[in-house]
């Protein structure tokens, strides 16, 4: 196998070099402990899997500082399949902008990979977070290269059942809701190991209303 093989099986995110990330390449969490572990925060052209014990869990409450530091006029913060339509109120009250939002429901599970894979090469999202069932392995593969392809952040909110199956997003974080918090478990990262259970103290449930149990309409846009 040639260099230039090798070079574009690590821009892909197939393979990658230990600590070869520029600090220029993350954003902070928000949470010294969780920054630490996963070597600066959250890096820019990757996907992030989060495996839930339960939807509701504390996923939106460890995402609010990276969507809050993310708004930009020019880009949108893209929703695609939660599981229960976003309650406003409870997102407004917690500094999120309305009007950067996009919700879409998809009526298939090719057309969630599809919305995913076009927003994350578009370029015109500054996070984008997709609810997907455990399985598709060769989904994440093509959204990992989208990620990589224009530096987009892209967070997997998964069910536990994932855990036990091969994924090629570089980190993958493991959630449980605490007494005070999230219990987190950072399972695999980009260019280092796992990481043993942290607790992250999130104050008060303030988003836990922000994703209402009323089912969802299946219908694009």
């Amino acid at each position: 196998m040639g260099t230039t093989s090798l070079n574009q099986m690590i821009h892909a995110g197939v393979l990658w070099q230990g600590q070869q990330a520029s600090v220029d390449n993350f954003v902070s969490t928000g949470f010294q402990q969780l920054d630490q572990q996963l070597g600066g925060g959250w890096q820019l052209g990757n996907l992030v899997e989060l495996l839930c014990q339960q939807p509701g869990c504390g996923e939106l409450r460890l995402l609010l500082p990276l969507l809050l530091e993310r708004q930009a006029p020019e880009k949108w913060l893209l929703w695609v399949d939660p599981p229960w339509l976003p309650y406003a109120p409870a997102l407004r009250a917690s500094g999120l902008n309305l009007d950067h939002i996009l919700v879409v429901h998809t009526r298939q599970l090719k057309e969630t990979g599809w919305v995913l894979e076009q927003a994350l090469k578009s370029g015109c999202c500054s996070a984008v977070l997709g609810w997907l069932p455990s399985g598709q392995e060769k989904m994440v593969r093509r959204l990992q290269v989208a990620a990589s392809e224009t530096g987009t952040l892209g967070f997997l909110l998964r069910p536990w059942a994932a855990r036990e199956q091969s994924s090629a997003a570089p980190y993958r974080l493991q959630l449980e809701p605490a007494s005070q918090g999230i219990s987190l478990t950072l399972l695999k990262r980009k260019g280092g190991w796992a990481q043993p259970e942290i607790n992250l103290a999130v104050g008060e449930d303030q988003l836990l209303p922000a994703l209402q149990a009323v089912p969802t309409l299946h219908a694009v846009g």
